[in-house]
């Protein structure tokens, strides 16, 4: 399993509030370009975020659906890559003294990654982890300075980009 931790310097329902809003996850999900609402009301159980994950010239359209949620202190998630598979995604919020430990531990559930999970998937996952947990931290400091509310810096969300 890949699990990765950091602290950001900033109160747990700063966090929870980066996390639960959908504009953001385009923002701190390492290799999204695009995100916009497709089912339900975000983050509730069942609901799901379309995004889009570019490359040079290719790009791909997955899902990500809430599969467990406690707020303000987990958050699961599955994300679904078509013919790459799904994997789990859990994040735990925990407080810190008036800061938040963030706790992420993914792994693939289905389809090739399932199959072939083995150690150098796991670096792999914990190397997008190292990019992801920073830009998370980044986006909790916007929310927090009043300078993100609503808007994504990298145009995902229903904003630049994504689909409405």
């Amino acid at each position: 399993m890949a699990v990765r931790h950091q602290v950001i310097e900033q109160p747990p329902h700063v966090v929870w509030a980066t996390l639960e809003n959908p504009d953001f996850y385009a923002d701190w999900v390492v290799g999204t370009s695009a995100s916009w609402p497709l089912d339900g009301r975000w983050p509730l159980v069942g609901a799901a975020l379309a995004y889009r994950m570019s490359l040079g010239p290719w790009t791909y359209e997955g899902r990500t659906i809430v599969r467990r949620l406690e707020p303000p202190h987990w958050l699961e998630l599955e994300a679904d890559s078509g013919r790459l598979g799904t994997a789990r995604i859990a994040i735990e919020v925990r407080p810190w003294g008036d800061q938040t430990l963030v706790i992420v531990d993914e792994h693939p559930l289905r389809g090739p990654g399932g199959a072939l999970h083995a150690a150098p998937l796991d670096l792999l996952i914990q190397l997008r982890h190292r990019s992801m947990l920073p830009r998370l931290a980044r986006t909790v400091e916007r929310v927090a300075a009043g300078d993100g509310a609503g808007q994504s810096e990298s145009g995902g969300g229903t904003h630049a980009g994504a689909r409405k």
